[in-house]
């Protein structure tokens, strides 16, 4: 990210992955939002599908400052997608668990998306080493860059923190007064968090998990396509 070019210098391998990184974060924002208001409809809310959230279109999702913290720390957000509890009308589902499954699906299609687009990594990587292609090492930074920026945003929208998605899956667990009485100081918490990743104080062991997580994606890739060979190794 931008973090990277002012701490090493100019670096065209890292240029690259910041030009690439652009249409990744609009393309996973606008997933990841999409994918809220697709779970919510599923359970019987039609907000965020009649206020035209459900697309992939990134004019209807896209957060400037969050976006702009994507960018330059690989963590951000976008706009929340409008949800009400009471629809919620799948089965016996309780609002508060059919609001904890609305947001996991959110950083469930990042998950999902950085998974996939390592296994693609993975293969154009292996296909560059055996051509030399200047079309292979593109198309394997270009989704290096997917399936880290989607497992970084996962990761970073289920901290059990508002205004994330991990403090819409705490409600369910907390009692309501105690939940109601912490989202009093969502703006100051929201401060503090944005100060944390400028700093990096909170990139540090974010990031350290979500590489535990491409490891793992790394593990089967070497498994199914690799005969062994790890490449985790040499990104993390």
């Amino acid at each position: 990210m931008l973090t990277q070019l002012f701490r090493y210098g100019f670096d065209k391998d890292i240029l690259i992955q910041v030009l690439l990184s652009i249409p990744v974060i609009i393309f996973s924002l606008s997933i990841h939002e999409c994918a809220h208001a697709v779970a919510a409809n599923a359970l019987g809310d039609r907000t965020a599908r009649n206020m035209g959230r459900m697309t992939l279109n990134p004019l209807k999702h896209l957060d400037p400052v969050g976006t702009l913290l994507m960018l330059i720390c690989g963590f951000g957000w976008a706009k929340p997608v409008p949800i009400n509890a009471r629809n919620f009308r799948y089965g016996k589902l309780s609002p508060k668990w059919g609001m904890a499954v609305s947001a996991l699906a959110g950083p469930f299609s990042n998950l999902l998306l950085g998974f996939i687009s390592y296994q693609i990594f993975y293969l154009s990587c292996l296909q560059y080493f055996e051509t030399n292609s200047d079309f292979w090492l593109i198309v394997y930074m270009l989704f290096l860059v997917f399936a880290t920026l989607n497992t970084y945003l996962a990761i970073f929208n289920l901290l059990p923190i508002p205004p994330l998605d991990g403090s819409r899956i705490l409600f369910t667990f907390l009692p309501a007064r105690y939940y109601f009485e912490i989202m009093k100081y969502e703006r100051y918490i929201s401060i503090i968090v944005m100060v944390l990743l400028v700093s990096g104080g909170l990139s540090r062991p974010l990031s350290a998990v979500s590489g535990g997580l491409i490891k793992l994606y790394d593990m089967f890739a070497s498994a199914v396509y690799g005969k062994g060979i790890s490449l985790a190794r040499f990104i993390i």
